[in-house]
Parts: structure tokens; sequence; C-alpha cells
């Protein structure tokens, strides 16, 4: 199925299960595939919405690329399911649902797992106009290897993801990584727009990720007028490969 964004954008999306409407949106090198596992754990409890980002899937993208696009694109997903939604957004997907949540724009509850903030104890290098760069000098090889570096990658294990198959997956949507930089901005902090945010905010952080994120997470919910923290022990940055360590949690708070 799609809606058309504000800007005549085609925005594909799938839902499943009845109940509450809850969007869920990914991060880098996320299509609506990465979300559908925990798509099917919330459809017993809710309508789980999985769409395609903008320049990803189904989707169709804009030449010039904004922030405020994007939120323009779940103010449509939010209006087809009714006019108002629980947002969940991994990563900077999570980024992408604070800041949506900041606007009002029907957004009646906002998680957020491990938005990937920098604080001053980890800072965050500013590499978005390398890796366009790189993208316009036609090295998606490169822009995903910059992009994976500043995330936190350590450089073997980059190497060993070149001769991987996740590696066609990631330069497939290497042109998409502007985007999610644009999303947590050049220096990488917290907003002040996070202060405007006047829904129940939850945000999460995996008590098996590295300190950087931890601290991101830890960050964000700061930076939200009466957010709650929690940490999900066991998982890390990649829980999205195991949805059903989040049902316990986001049933009870999107409830």
């Amino acid at each position: 199925m799609n809606v058309t964004s504000a800007d005549g954008t085609s925005i594909f999306f799938e839902q499943r299960g009845d109940g509450p409407p809850v969007i869920l949106i990914g991060g880098a090198f996320n299509d609506r595939t990465t979300t559908v596992g925990l798509a099917e754990v919330l459809a017993g409890d809710f309508t789980a919405v999985t769409y395609d980002r903008r320049g990803r899937g189904d989707s169709g993208d804009a030449p010039e690329y904004a922030v405020e696009r994007e939120i323009e694109d779940l103010a449509a997903l939010i209006a087809h399911v009714g006019g108002t939604a629980s947002v969940f957004g991994h990563s900077s997907g999570a980024i992408l649902a604070l800041e949506a949540a900041a606007t009002g724009i029907g957004i009646e509850r906002v998680v957020a797992y491990e938005p990937p903030y920098a604080t001053g104890e980890h800072p965050r290098a500013d590499v978005v106009d390398e890796v366009r760069a790189q993208l316009a000098a036609g090295d998606r090889d490169g822009a995903v290897a910059t992009f994976l570096q500043v995330a936190g990658t350590p450089a073997e294990m980059i190497e060993g993801m070149k001769t991987a198959p996740v590696w066609g997956w990631f330069t497939a949507l290497a042109h998409t990584l502007p985007y999610d930089l644009t999303i947590c901005g050049r220096d990488a902090r917290p907003r002040d727009s996070l202060a405007r945010i006047a829904v129940p905010a939850l945000v999460i952080g995996g008590g098996a990720s590295d300190e950087a994120l931890r601290s991101g997470a830890r960050a964000a919910a700061e930076a939200v007028p009466g957010a709650r923290h929690e940490t999900l022990e066991g998982q890390d940055h990649g829980v999205l490969q195991f949805p059903e360590t989040l049902k316990s949690l986001l049933t009870d708070f999107l409830k």
C-alpha cells in the first residue's frame, strides 16, 4: 500500500494486526523488512505499520533531502491510520521518531531504541560531507566504510564485512546514508527541539551495547521532559534481530 507525502513522494507501507496503531521506523541500512519481525511480535495487540523510508525499497524519493520531508512522510502515514499513532524508532530512526514527536503531528507515544547521540565523553566525527563526496564519485564501498567507522565499527570488522553477503545490502542503501547522518546532526548531540516533546516517551538502551550507545540513550532521556529510560538487558544495537525481547516492554508502555 502507498500514501503520498506532502511533497508528492510515494511512501510504501504494510500493516499487520489489529488494535491501536504503532509505526515502526528503521535506521541506517534498514528498509521495511528489517522491522517486520517486530511488527509480527506486536500484531497481537496493535496495528503494526512497517514502511520504506524515502529512497528505500518501494518508496519514492526527491532530488533534495530534508529531515522535514521524512517527518511529513510520517504525518501521511499517521493520517492514513486515523490521525494518531504511536511510533517506535531504532537508531537514527529513533532520532527521527523523537524529532517528529516534537512537531506535534499526531504522535501519542514515542519509543526510541538507542538513538545514536554523541555526548561529551563520546563525541562523534562529522562525516556527512565526506560520505556525500564518496557517493558523488561512485564510491559506495567507501561511503559505507566511512559510515561504519564513525558509528564505532572496528576496522577489522569492516574488512570482514566486505566479503560477506551483507555488504551488498549495505552498498545498495549507501545513497541514503547522508539522510541518516543529517537526521543525527553534524555534532550528533540531542537538539533543543526534544524539550518540546509533550507526549509520553520511552528511551531504551541495550545492556550489552557499548557505552557510547548507552550514553546516547541516557542523553536522549534527559533531554525529553518526563521521559522514561530503560535498559534491555542482554541486548545490543542488533535488537531487531530478536524482536521478542522487546514485546513486554513495548506492550506495557504503548498500551
